[in-house]
């Protein structure tokens, strides 16, 4: 047993902790039991190098599919490009105003307690515009993940890796040929450098990229071939790490089955959620999973955790135990 393993085991008895500890062992169960998962990300866990232990678990088959914000999904990559030259401020609650602009005029964008230089987006999306004529030139569409892949496969930035390919949950993901969702991706650095791209003339149109309904149905696709009830497996679990698009695009995949296309699927087998989000009214992230089986998304019995806490502390030690580290 190993070190993360045996100290959860001997110490995680009640309330959050042991919440954790029921959920890894759950987790744990669908997949001996033959299910798959999906982990969808939101907030900033690619910038908070989520990636070494996710990266690990998708090359171990225990992450079979990702939704993600367009952010965690671009900021994988921006962590290989520049992560020597990402800038940290440990005390970030003390910064002022002056502190921000200070920042803003040296082309630094903060992420909590991280700064991101701006010449690594620039160097990326160089790449991404290449690419992004060629498709338009060529009457090519693809998702947003697909064109990262792409540049990722093609060996071109492989000199320029500032941090451990082994610690890039995208380029796990290509190694292992699963889909990356990222709903709202024009929510992001590369959507909006697409958009900005269209409108000054450098693309002619937005057509080579697909949209997030496109998105939304290959999700769906992908549960029907994937939700185990023609072998006989548990249906695909969904680890939710946050709140927001990321999670709520994802998990209602299993809804639109069966009350838009009156088709009948099973429910998603497995939940796990780690947030911070207080119950409020109409909020989302914070909504306590029960709730989940009013809209069809969540089955009476299925198993079901809410671990309150701080992803960024939680979700490695869960992959931690799974990974038997």
């Amino acid at each position: 047993m190993g070190a993360i393993r045996e100290f959860m085991e001997r110490n995680y008895r009640h309330f959050n902790a042991r919440e954790t500890l029921e959920a890894a062992r759950a987790y744990e169960d669908h997949l001996e039991a033959g299910g798959k998962m999906l982990v969808s990300l939101a907030g900033a866990m690619s910038t908070g190098e989520l990636g070494v232990t996710l990266a690990r678990m998708i090359r171990e088959g225990k992450v079979h599919a990702i939704s993600c914000t367009g952010a965690n999904l671009e900021e994988d990559v921006f962590n290989l490009l520049g992560h020597d030259e990402y800038v940290v401020v440990p005390d970030w609650r003390a910064l002022s105003a002056a502190d921000e602009v200070a920042l803003y005029e040296r082309g630094l964008n903060r992420v909590t307690d991280t700064c991101i230089p701006e010449d690594i987006m620039r160097h990326l999306e160089k790449r991404l515009l290449a690419r992004w004529k060629e498709a338009c030139e060529t009457g090519v569409r693809k998702f947003p993940f697909e064109y990262l892949y792409d540049i990722l496969r093609s060996g071109e930035i492989d000199e320029h890796y500032q941090a451990d390919p082994a610690d890039s949950w995208l380029l796990a993901a290509m190694e292992a040929g699963i889909p990356v969702y990222s709903p709202g991706w024009e929510d992001s650095t590369t959507g909006q450098m697409f958009a900005a791209n269209v409108l000054i003339g450098k693309l002619p149109h937005h057509q080579c990229c697909k949209t997030g309904t496109e998105q939304f149905a290959h999700l769906i696709e992908w549960y029907l071939a994937n939700n185990g009830e023609d072998e006989g497996h548990p249906s695909v679990g969904f680890f939710q790490i946050g709140g927001g698009i990321a999670g709520d695009f994802a998990i209602c995949a299993v809804p639109s089955i069966i009350q838009d296309m009156r088709r009948e699927t099973p429910f998603w087998g497995y939940f796990c959620q780690i947030t911070d989000a207080e119950v409020s009214y109409g909020g989302y992230s914070g909504a306590v999973p029960n709730e989940k089986i009013t809209w069809g998304k969540l089955d009476a019995d299925t198993p079901k955790f809410l671990v309150k806490s701080d992803a960024s502390i939680v979700a490695p030690l869960i992959f931690g135990y799974l990974l038997g580290d």
